[in-house]
């Protein structure tokens, strides 16, 4: 049993799904994730098969140095103007998502009703390949793998608090009722 990062408040009503040293880049995947954060699971994922056919654009916020700005990012409140559209990512998360709801559905939750209450991507150990250079020089050639944690949560149902006939009243207030004084003095 692996340990998550984050545990649900609710574990009957909640189920997990995660990737290790997925090959996919770290930074597009976080920001993929983050875009996806506290969304229901069916506007998740299509929202993400979106991205993949280029009709929504993921929000780059944090690893956003060189990102060129589109005009698709204002609909997705981006603050800078800078998105892109990875595809690779994105399809990593999709597939994710898909193992969490069918987790969901073995548990016996409601599927129309869960949400994306935890996402999270990590850096993983980099690969080491090698690239040749001018003047008989190697660079190293590093990939950036992620790990990827995810737990979907049914919303629970708010209950309205029920009206009380009087009204609160703090210590004062009930220690001048006590006595018999008026409080419009």
């Amino acid at each position: 049993m692996v340990k998550y990062a984050k545990e649900p408040e609710n574990p009957t009503k909640a189920c997990k799904a995660r990737g290790s040293d997925l090959r996919v880049h770290f930074k597009n995947t976080r920001e993929a994730s983050m875009a996806i954060r506290k969304m229901t699971l069916n506007v998740a994922k299509k929202y993400l098969e979106d991205v993949v056919d280029h009709k929504r654009a993921i929000p780059f916020r944090r690893f956003c140095g060189g990102i060129g700005r589109t005009a698709q990012a204002k609909n997705e409140n981006s603050s800078n103007g800078q998105a892109r559209w990875p595809t690779k990512s994105c399809e990593f998360l999709l597939g994710l998502l898909k193992n969490a709801e069918s987790n969901a559905e073995v548990k016996g939750l409601d599927i129309d009703n869960l949400f994306i209450s935890h996402i999270q991507v990590n850096k993983a150990q980099q690969q080491r390949r090698r690239t040749y250079r001018a003047h008989g020089r190697i660079n190293p050639y590093m990939s950036s793998p992620c790990h990827v944690e995810v737990t979907l949560a049914e919303k629970e149902e708010t209950v309205a608090k029920q009206a009380d006939g009087e009204k609160k009243m703090n210590r004062k207030q009930a220690a001048r009722l006590k006595s018999g004084t008026s409080s419009s003095a």
